[in-house]
């Protein structure tokens, strides 16, 4: 299959890049950075999670955050929400997406989320139903879909039933997510054909994790099965807390260089992310994730950066 000609970068550097991290991040620098990914001609940017504090308190502020923010015309702010709790919290700062969480693992379900696949499934379904009273679009993410730091291989079957039941729901896209960065282009292949089966590869998206330094390599092979929406974050911000050694997501200018090698339009401008991922990492205290933004501050060449 030939590649996409436009591929749709999700950045989720403002969530799950940064949502563990051990130092509290204000909320003025988390709005910041948004409002710099705002001006790189991103399509989505992820503002934060409605989780629980208790669980996930680095997002404890994302309502200041999403009030906070310079919203662009074009753009679109989602948040994670775990449930109708959660979504209430999101409709109060005037969300237009929310994103829903699930697993294809029962073991990584139960730790994760502290509920099985069947009741995680349930729990979705009142989300997207009262979503959709809202007029709000809602993103299905589905974890370990190569693999399970608690059962190993993770069956394809397994993931593609939890795709399509989450699209069933009323998901409008399932985004497919290496949690623990173990895949390979094969197994990426395999399970991603494995889930076309039960949802239509035009609504299907991928987020990498680069623990094995296989996550581009993954999207390439993702993209040749006709994948044309990816999940990235900004200077490779986050991880897993469950892969040691994990060197987090698949950054975002790696991502834009690469497809921009290989003539795939996305919008996005490339000196503009560098910038970002520069203001985030100079919070933070410590140098970027990002291979294609330490070359290019090496160098010291500016790059021709938009699609």
């Amino acid at each position: 299959m030939q590649l996409p000609k436009r591929v749709k970068m999700v950045e989720v550097g403002p969530r799950d890049g940064l949502q563990n991290e051990a130092q509290v991040v204000p909320a003025e620098i988390k709005i910041g950075l948004i409002d710099r990914l705002s001006r790189t001609g991103l399509a989505a940017i992820e503002g934060g999670s409605f989780v629980s504090p208790k669980w996930m308190p680095q997002m404890a502020d994302t309502a200041e955050v999403m009030r906070g923010i310079r919203r662009q015309p074009g753009v679109c702010y989602p948040v994670l929400v775990p449930n109708l709790r959660g979504l209430k919290r999101a409709i109060e700062v005037g969300v237009e997406e929310v994103a829903v969480f699930g697993a294809a693992s029962e073991t990584f379900s139960r730790k994760n989320i502290n509920c099985s696949i069947a009741e995680s499934l349930d729990r979705f379904g009142e989300v997207c139903e009262e979503a959709r009273k809202h007029g709000l679009r809602v993103r299905g993410y589905v974890s370990c879909t190569l693999g399970c730091p608690y059962e190993g291989d993770v069956d394809p079957a397994n993931v593609a039933w939890v795709a399509g039941r989450m699209m069933e729901l009323g998901c409008y896209e399932i985004s497919l997510g290496d949690t623990i960065g173990v895949g390979t282009p094969g197994k990426a292949q395999t399970m991603i054909e494995a889930v076309a089966g039960k949802v239509q590869i035009e609504r299907l998206a991928v987020h990498f994790h680069d623990t094995y330094g296989q996550a581009l390599a993954n999207i390439l092979a993702a993209l040749q099965m006709g994948v044309s929406v990816v999940d990235s974050s900004v200077a490779g911000l986050g991880g897993c807390n469950y892969a040691p050694g994990a060197s987090g997501n698949v950054a975002s200018e790696d991502l834009l260089y690469m497809l921009k090698g290989l003539g795939i339009e996305t919008g996005v401008d490339l000196n503009a992310l560098v910038e970002a991922g520069r203001y985030i990492c100079a919070a933070l205290g410590r140098p970027s994730g990002s291979r294609v933004a330490k070359a290019l501050e090496s160098s010291g060449d500016p790059a021709t950066t938009r699609h």
